[in-house]
Parts: C-alpha cells; structure tokens; sequence
C-alpha cells in the first residue's frame, strides 16, 4: 500500500482510506470482517461520523482491537462550544478508545455555520481544548462547499481538510490544492466515485490520486469492494490515454446536476428514499438499465407522489439541488 503524509499532522495514511457511511446497512460481524480484511490490505485511515447513526458503533468496535495500527477520524456537526465538547465526548465512548486521531467540523457550508464554528465560544474552541487534553490529536474541515474551506484554511486553524472530489467535481479543487500545499494542510477526498454516479472505482481513485491529495476514502461495506479499492493502493498506476478517454465520456454524459448520494436530505418526513429514487432514475436514464430500474423502484415503499414539497431537504442539500423538481421529473420516468 502506498503512503502519503496528511500534512503537517505528521500521520501517514494509506491513499485508499475508508469511508464511514455505507456500515450503517451492515451488522457488527460483517463490519468487523470488512476491517480486519482493510487492514489486512494496508489500509489505515478510517473515517466516520456522529451523524452516521451507528458507524461510529460498530467501527470503534472492530478498530479498537487494532488501536496503534490505525488512524481514526471522526466529526460533528456541533457548531457551538457545548455541543462539540459534548460530541467529542459521545464519539470516544462510543468508539470506546482513549483518543481520536483526527476531529473534523463536520460540513461547514454556509456563512452562518462558518460564523457559528470560528466564534470564541464556537465548535472550534471545543476541539482545541480536545486536543490540549489529548483527547483528541489533530483538528480539521469537511465541506461540499469549496469557497468556506478556503476561508477557514487561511485562518490556519485547521491541519486537514475534507471535500468532494472525482473526475465529475472537478471545479474550485485546483484553488484548494494550492492553499493545502502552502498551508501544508493534509487532504481527504470525500464522494470519490461521486456518490455512486460512477461505477468505474479503480479508473476514479486513480484519477483523484494522481493529483495533490493524501487520502481517498470510498466508502465500504462488502469485502468485495475492499479488494477492490485496496487494489488500487497496493499497485497505484497512472491513468492510459484510453482510460483517460473512457472516464471523460462518463463525464460527459453525467453532466453535472445529479445526486451524490450523501444523504444529507434525508430523513424524509414523508419516508421517501430521495437518493435511492434518484439511482434508480441515473440507472434508466444513463445506464441503459431500464426493467432493473423500474423493478427496484417498484419496490420502494413510498413514493415521490407523496412529497408535500416541504422543501427541507433542498435546504439540506449541499449541492443546492432542486430536490423537488428532480423527483417529479424521475417519477415520470420511473412510475
């Protein structure tokens, strides 16, 4: 496996890390059979959430047995003092360890969350007391949103920052990138094959990690996509000119006003599976898959007839998608 220093953390971390989200649909076994195998693959860097429901469980559950081989990063959406403290507090019992190597604010996307985690008595002034404490080692960003990443690197408050980025997001990276290199700020890229849109996973990590950034964390839940994306460390090539060719046909065809599957729209109040609808619509409409599409949607339980177009998950979008107009648009396909 090759490794890369995440900035000036000092902490070196497999270019292949493992993304958190996906072992909420797991059982404990399984996502302890899945870690031991990533680890045993050379994978290092693992990341997780307070909003993740149960990841934070059952991966401190499985990555405790292995405490000095691994690097655990977690985050929160906490945006005052209190809140953070009290987080920090949650995730290292729930992890039941000592310490967290990394602790990010968790989705900083607009001014008023930007204002809210650099106040005095805000989410940052939490972590900074964490880790005076040693309880946790390092501080860092996430964000969908490139522009506030930017203002809270030049503050220079934070040793790492986290965002999305694959041959499909490709604008406003190069502007991190070069704050992250003069900042010496160690980088994580978060929605590697963009939520599931594309479903070459070697060709995307090898294209993100042809570029200035020391970790990829694809998210995982199979030992199947272990294998797979440990491959790619573990023999790290530069993309062909043929390959090159095919992802950017993919590119094109994708275009850009489509769902990453992050989920920050959810919970539906309604029950509607806004992501799921929208990779069913991506698979008949992109993919060429139209019965197996009809048929998985078919099964969901509610369906976007059902919106009452509340709008609280455009409000939550990251992406500011139309939400509303899109499921509207895929039920007529779909239904």
């Amino acid at each position: 496996m090759e490794y890369r220093e995440l900035g000036k953390t000092g902490l070196k971390v497999s270019v292949v890390g493992f993304g958190g989200i996906p072992v909420q649909r797991i059982d404990a076994s399984s996502v302890e059979k899945v870690v031991n195998r990533a680890i045993e693959l050379g994978i290092n860097f693992f990341d997780t959430a307070r909003g993740y429901t149960d990841s934070e469980e059952k991966l401190g559950a499985a990555l405790k047995k292995h405490r000095d081989q691994v690097i655990i990063a977690t985050k929160s959406m906490a945006r005052d003092k209190k809140g953070m403290a009290a987080d920090i507090e949650k995730s290292l019992k729930t992890m039941g360890v000592d310490y967290i190597d990394l602790f990010q604010l968790h989705n900083v996307k607009d001014r008023k969350a930007l204002e809210q985690v650099m106040a005095p008595d805000g989410a940052l002034a939490a972590l900074k007391e964490a880790k005076e404490k040693g309880l946790i080692r390092h501080i860092g960003v996430t964000s969908h949103i490139k522009d506030f990443l930017l203002e809270i690197l030049k503050t220079g408050e934070v040793e790492t920052v986290q965002f999305p980025f694959n041959p499909v997001e490709v604008n406003g990276s190069q502007d991190v990138f070069d704050l992250t290199s003069k900042m010496d700020c160690g980088v994580i890229v978060m929605k590697p094959l963009a939520g599931g849109a594309l479903t070459n996973a070697n060709q995307a990590l090898r294209f993100i990690l042809e570029h200035p950034v020391s970790v990829a964390i694809p998210g995982m839940d199979s030992l199947e996509q272990v294998e797979e994306n440990a491959a790619v460390g573990n023999d790290l090539k530069p993309l062909s000119e043929t390959e090159k060719d095919e992802l950017a046909g993919v590119v094109a065809k994708l275009g850009t006003s489509f769902c990453r599957r992050c989920e920050y729209c959810l919970p539906c109040q309604q029950g509607i599976d806004i992501p799921s609808v929208f990779l069913f619509d991506g698979y008949y409409t992109r993919y060429d898959l139209k019965d197996w599409a009809l048929n998985r949607y078919q099964s969901l339980k509610v369906k976007p007839d059902e919106c009452l177009e509340c709008g609280e998950c455009e409000e939550r979008c990251p992406y500011n998608l139309p939400i509303r107009e899109m499921l509207k648009e895929a039920a007529g396909r779909l239904g």
